[in-house]
């Protein structure tokens, strides 16, 4: 609870990851990667309850040894791949049996998101006021320095804008996927996150990783294991 206000934290885990079989229980630093986000969670000092909404039941089993909630098994056709990402939130709120005032989502692909993120990031919501806010990190590239290409194959490029030097570059955030926060209400109204109400909570590059690939499950375990300094 943070000012009187009840939050739920929501942790979607379906069980047909492609780009990564099975990735939200692939060890990653001895634990699954689940586990990351349950026990972080755990720690916050404003989340009133921590929910996994999975549609598969070995996660589910596993979500409940790390000290995860399972109410009930997602249905099927919430965790097709075209299945929008909002969508097991709302299945929650909307079958939950209390109507909490704020709701937190965390992706378990966001190992490195520390508590001092998640409950940072409740709290600028509510100290600004805001509706929602969601977690952002600049781009190791910016996009005033990305093309596209005509049908002849030359550039053409993808923002307006003449900078030479990097200095100059206005600057620019991308979505890390770490943790997104909004007033249920709202929520429940606009059935998305991100609106031109929406303010940002801004993550270091070390803490934004997010697993899609092979390659960032190995990088986040070194990380998490002490490998890397």
């Amino acid at each position: 609870m943070i000012e009187g206000k009840t939050v739920l934290a929501i942790i979607p885990a379906r069980g047909g990851s492609k780009g990564v079989p099975r990735k939200n229980i692939r060890e990653v630093a001895g634990k699954p990667l689940i586990a990351w986000a349950i026990e972080e969670t755990k720690k916050s000092g404003y989340i009133d309850r921590v929910v996994v909404s999975t549609d598969d039941q070995e996660i589910a089993d596993i979500a409940v040894q790390w000290g995860g909630e399972i109410p009930f098994l997602r249905p099927a056709e919430m965790a097709r791949d075209d299945s929008p990402g909002i969508a097991p939130v709302i299945h929650i709120l909307n079958t939950c049996d209390f109507l909490y005032d704020l709701v937190v989502l965390l992706q378990p692909t966001s190992p490195l998101r520390t508590v001092e993120d998640i409950d940072g990031a409740i709290a600028h919501m509510v100290c600004q006021n805001a509706t929602a806010c969601v977690s952002v990190v600049e781009p190791d590239k910016s996009p005033y320095w990305m093309y596209t290409m005509n049908g002849d194959g030359h550039l053409v490029p993808l923002l307006e804008g003449d900078y030479a030097c990097r200095q100059d570059i206005p600057k620019v955030y991308a979505l890390n996927g770490a943790v997104y926060v909004a007033e249920t209400s709202w929520l429940l109204r606009t059935k998305t996150f991100v609106t031109d109400e929406t303010i940002a909570y801004i993550m270091p590059k070390e803490r934004s990783i997010d697993i899609d690939t092979e390659t960032d499950l190995a990088i986040s375990s070194i990380i998490l294991s002490g490998g890397f300094k």
